[in-house]
């Protein structure tokens, strides 16, 4: 089954823990997305995002500088990883995002998601625009 990476940076203008907040708080995550999430704090466990959307693990977590995640897409040999960067960058928050292994069938609707629905939401929340 083919796969495919997703790159992509966003500039949020907001402070640094709260951006870092809105990919790793479930109370900020359930504020900009308007649904409930899991997510945990400590790396190995589980969250769910979006009604259950969105599944998978927390690999790493390094507060406001890096965030991994693990996404499950059913059965794939190898692990989907999104790897979340974040950089102070004069008066902004520069989020840099690399998605690994998306299965092809679901790139469109993946991307898409990052773009619009996840960091084009937390900038929209975060900028109050």
């Amino acid at each position: 089954m083919a796969q495919k990476d997703f790159k992509t940076r966003i500039k949020i203008k907001a402070e640094l823990e709260d951006v870092y907040a809105a990919f790793t708080n479930p109370f900020t995550i359930e504020l900009w997305s308007g649904y409930p999430a899991t997510m945990p704090s400590e790396p190995g466990a589980e969250f769910s995002m979006l009604e259950g959307d969105i599944e998978g693990r927390v690999l790493e977590l390094e507060p406001n500088t890096k965030i991994v995640q693990e996404w499950y897409f059913g059965e794939q040999e190898q692990a989907s990883i999104a790897t979340i960067k974040l950089f102070p960058s004069g008066g902004h928050v520069q989020v840099d995002l690399l998605h690994t292994n998306i299965p092809e069938e679901s790139y469109n609707e993946i991307t898409e998601g990052w773009t619009e629905y996840f960091l084009g939401a937390i900038k929209e929340f975060l900028e109050g625009a």
